[in-house]
């Protein structure tokens, strides 16, 4: 009997224990970081919103010309039949194309190395411990500037983290918890899985070049439309961003996160702001209502068992 208590996955057509997920090591998704992915978080049970973080992983695919013989509507059904395997009320949820390598003797070009889908469910993991978000998270802005658009497209998810990475290293070394990186014009663009806000007499600002279109960002766009704060969609330098009255990010694994210091600077009173966490408060509100929410199919399970 498999051990699903851990995790589970789906590769190309088999699903199996997390543990037991792996890739050819000569696939260019693993060799040429060729992969494009999307996460979407399941919290008590539900996905949150899940037809939007499907329509992004498509998107994503028809940028890196990725075409796997999945539809959405099947690549649906896999998600929910692998979070149902796991049995997991609390996960996150990663969706992965990679490309394979091309044939013996076929030319060795990426049209020639088909995709494929992979999609795992794991235990829910925080961007930031829930200790580190009550204190507000501690950020920094790093020597190493964004990987330009112009050379990979950061609308289109993508595992060219080594610009994320190096800031990480510097944040580490400045005693901050995350960095946010500038792009070559010195504006921000975001970090290591989130986006970025600012707020600056109750004006809340979000990068408008350079980043990820993410989906709780999106959800925070929604947010300020409802509580009736002014939004805007912008380029943000990186003085107008250390100077602002607050600062927090957005991502799926860990909803709205304020922040208290940026660059050593204490934000307030050192602690998240009133505008931030009237935000947070809304939005976990909200989930609780079941806004965007789309029950898990557990019974999924039972049909797997079945086949």
């Amino acid at each position: 009997m498999s051990d699903y208590t851990k995790g589970a996955a789906y590769i190309d057509g088999s699903y199996m224990p997390l543990s037991e997920a792996k890739i050819p090591v000569t696939h260019w998704g693993y060799r040429r970081s060729d992969v494009t992915y999307d996460v979407v978080g399941v919290w008590d049970g539900a996905f949150f919103r899940l037809d939007d973080h499907l329509a992004r992983f498509r998107a994503s695919m028809e940028r890196m010309r990725m075409v796997p013989k999945e539809s959405d509507d099947e690549i649906r059904a896999i998600v929910h039949r692998t979070v149902a395997l796991s049995g997991l009320t609390r996960s996150y949820v990663a969706m992965d194309c990679l490309r394979a390598a091309p044939p013996p003797g076929a030319p060795r070009q990426p049209s020639q190395a088909p995709s494929y889908i992979m999609v795992m469910a794991m235990p829910w993991a925080w961007v930031a411990p829930p200790e580190v978000q009550e204190r507000g998270v501690r950020l920094m802005i790093p020597t190493v500037r964004r990987i330009p658009a112009t050379s990979v497209d950061p609308r289109g998810k993508n595992f060219h983290w080594g610009d994320l990475t190096a800031g990480q290293f510097e944040a580490e070394e400045a005693g901050a918890d995350f960095a946010v990186l500038l792009d070559h014009d010195g504006n921000v663009t975001e970090g290591a899985g989130f986006n970025v806000f600012c707020v600056t007499d109750g004006r809340v600002a979000t990068p408008a070049r350079g980043t990820l279109e993410g989906v709780t960002q999106k959800s925070v766009m929604e947010l300020c439309e409802e509580m009736g704060l002014p939004l805007e969609v912008r380029d943000i330098s990186a003085e107008e961003f250390r100077e602002a009255d607050e600062i927090f990010l957005s991502t799926t694994a860990g909803g709205i996160m304020p922040a208290s210091r940026i660059d050593g600077r204490m934000l307030g009173n050192d602690s998240p702001g009133p505008v931030s966490l009237a935000l947070k408060a809304r939005f976990w509100e909200k989930r609780a209502e079941g806004w965007h929410a789309t029950p898990v199919d557990y019974a999924a399970a039972e049909a797997s068992a079945a086949a």
